[in-house]
């Protein structure tokens, strides 16, 4: 049985089998960890497939959209810590996906543009979490979208607490 058929599965009050033994807490935090799974196993394919991780791709992306961006609006839009990020676009520097340059304003900063191999994956879409999400988004009307977008970030944004 699919997670899908797992959580849509109803009992007379609606909630799932899972729901009414284990919590609402405890049967989203189920979910949460079988999507980092995914991720996570998806991510190490695409190392093997296309020569970046599931992060790496999504960085690559980003500068795509955003030619010269700085490190730390990467490090923002991917809701890292910036020396997080740092080792990570090393590696794509070293792997000649991206290039590094000096902030013409500001010689503290680097902007980033993607190379000729970071175009390459840019535009690659078949195997990729991207791909993934985007198939499952589909699925969704987009109230739905929204819906779980907000509870994402709140989640999100409790997990952040808890760190402060």
């Amino acid at each position: 049985m699919s997670a899908v058929e797992r959580v849509t599965r109803s009992k007379k009050d609606g909630r799932s089998d899972r729901e009414g033994v284990l919590g609402v807490a405890l049967d989203f935090m189920r979910l949460l960890w079988a999507v980092d799974h995914g991720l996570q196993r998806r991510s190490k394919r695409m190392e093997s497939e296309l020569g970046v991780t599931g992060m790496q791709r999504v960085v690559i992306r980003l500068i795509g959209r955003f030619p010269e961006i700085a490190a730390g609006r990467l490090a923002e839009l991917v809701h890292v810590h910036p020396s997080t990020l740092t080792g990570v676009l090393r590696r794509l520097v070293e792997r000649g996906f991206i290039r590094r340059e000096r902030d013409p304003e500001d010689a503290r900063r680097s902007r980033f543009v993607l190379l000729a191999d970071g175009e390459r994956v840019d535009a690659t879409q078949a195997g990729t979490v991207e791909a993934a999400v985007r198939r499952a988004l589909a699925r969704l009307t987009a109230e739905e979208v929204d819906a779980t977008r907000k509870v994402l970030a709140i989640v999100a944004d409790e997990l952040a607490r808890a760190d402060r």
